[in-house]
């Protein structure tokens, strides 16, 4: 019976899966300074202390109140929670046991869908290298997590029992509430009752039929999974906010970073190809069976992958399982009569050692927001009283929110917001110099400008002479208006 108990918890599986806890800490224990990190923790903050979910705009002086979708809210007061209990190591602790869960749900789904423990190993490094795109302090982490989960709830439903599918309108009704990826969660679910009624073998392409049971479960399940989404605070404009980001936030997709296409010439873009590659040649050599709704899959994730850096994690997630199963034959399966318990348990031993040497003190934390922010910038601001409305650049309007809740942003990280108020297009002309510079300032009535030290503006507003920089370090440049209030000299 110990013996038994002793094979379970130090079985080789579970030594895997502290390995990938070591190489998710490793991975983000420098990532702790994320700009939206900032205006996502005081959200939180906000929904803690006074009971209430902002459905305006609280925040901006640029937006005039600007209605917001909350469909991260409860994310944020999670983050704050984690915040509010143990500060930056608090958070640091969130972003691990986030990060971790990842990988570790990725290592359950590929070992359950390859059948293959050792195999599944592999296919969670794929979801890990292809996470660390999105590795930072943001509900996304949830969201993607709850991708995971859904995966594992359907192919447990169509392995196992059909009431596992029963899970999955809980599932939505906790993640519209936190990040805008369940609409994603519903196209793949969706394409798993899809390709349920399809009976076919057209080469290696195969879609074996359903148990009728097994589709109606499924398809009772997403009927409740879609009613279960209008429990958030919004309703129904909550629903369809993703699709809104997608298809009516032209500025936001071309002007973020994060939202443009994939360089398939950088590593990630490289490995994306290489993941297409080894499943379609293990296919055509090894004759080895592509499944209809693995196809569909494979397509939907690599469409996403190839328009967006960001949704690179996605890709990961729908990929590793399916070039998994096509591997499962190429590694021994995993005997649990053969576990080795005492060396696996010197291995996950030393796991949890790695991890706790690796978790970076409360003054790293300290040290990589110093580094990140505009802090000592904002502490000027505030030792000197300077007089609003500022004009701040886009990536230092979370830790403004966050730092200085006094001094409205013009803008931050919530680039919907202000896409819709317009103010997003009028900035970026700005910042590009595609217009009179004191066009934006006039209009606003800007008093003091805090911008990124590489910003043009920084050369070209003192030669308007209305402008003199007052402040400047490596990282960001205060310039105010001549004759507003401001320190002398």
């Amino acid at each position: 019976m110990l013996t038994r108990i002793l094979r379970r918890v130090f079985s080789f599986p579970a030594t895997l899966a502290s390995l990938l806890a070591v190489l998710s800490v490793l991975s983000v224990r420098s990532r702790f300074d994320d700009s939206d990190m900032w205006w996502h923790l005081k959200m939180g903050e906000t929904i803690w202390t006074t009971h209430a979910i902002p459905v305006t705009d609280i925040f901006s002086y640029t937006t005039n109140h600007q209605a917001a979708i909350p469909h991260e809210w409860l994310a944020q007061v999670a983050m704050y929670l984690a915040y509010r209990w143990g500060g930056y190591s608090g958070l640091m602790v969130w972003f691990c046991l986030l990060t971790a869960g990842l990988s570790m749900a990725g290592y359950a789904l590929c070992s359950l869908y390859s059948g293959n423990a050792k195999v599944g190993f592999l296919g969670a490094l794929i979801v890990w290298l292809f996470g660390t795109v999105g590795f930072s302090m943001r509900p996304q982490l949830i969201g993607y997590l709850l991708l995971i989960v859904e995966l594992l709830l359907i192919r447990l439903g169509r392995t196992r029992n059909p009431r596992w599918f029963l899970w999955l309108p809980i599932l939505f009704a906790v993640w519209v509430n936190c990040h805008g990826s369940f609409f994603l969660g519903l196209v793949v679910a969706g394409i798993s009752l899809f390709s349920s009624f399809f009976n076919f073998r057209w080469g290696s392409l195969v879609s074996p039929g359903w148990d009728p049971r097994c589709r109606r479960m499924l398809a009772l399940a997403l009927i409740l999974s879609a009613a279960a989404l209008l429990l958030n605070p919004i309703g129904i404009r909550q629903i369809f906010y993703p699709i809104d980001t997608m298809l009516h936030q032209p500025v936001n997709l071309s002007s973020v970073a994060e939202w443009r296409a994939t360089d398939l010439t950088d590593a990630r873009g490289v490995a994306l190809l290489a993941v297409l590659l080894c499943s379609f040649l293990l296919v055509v050599v090894r004759r080895s069976e592509l499944y209809w709704d693995e196809l569909l899959l494979l397509a939907l994730g690599t469409w996403l992958g190839v328009s967006h850096l960001r949704t690179l994690f996605v890709f990961g997630i729908l990929a590793a399982p399916i070039l998994t199963r096509e591997l499962s034959t190429s590694w021994e399966g995993y005997n649990v009569e053969e576990d080795r318990i005492w060396p696996n348990a010197v291995l996950i031993g030393v796991s949890v050692l790695a991890v706790f040497l690796a978790f970076p003190s409360r003054q790293n934390l300290e040290k990589q927001v110093e580094d990140g922010s505009p802090q000592k910038a904002v502490e000027f601001i505030k030792a000197n009283h300077l007089s609003g409305p500022m004009l701040n650049d886009y990536g230092f309007g979370g830790y403004l929110i966050w730092a200085a809740p006094e001094y409205p942003v013009s803008m931050d990280g919530r680039a919907d917001l202000y896409e819709w108020s317009g103010f997003l297009s009028e900035f970026e002309s700005w910042a590009n110099l595609q217009g009179d510079p004191n066009a934006l300032l006039q209009k606003y009535r800007v008093n003091f400008c805090l911008l990124e030290r590489q910003s043009p503006m920084v050369r070209i507003l003192p030669l308007l002479h209305e402008w003199k920089i007052v402040y400047s370090d490596n990282k960001a440049v205060i310039l105010v208006r001549t004759g507003s209030a401001s320190p002398a000299g």
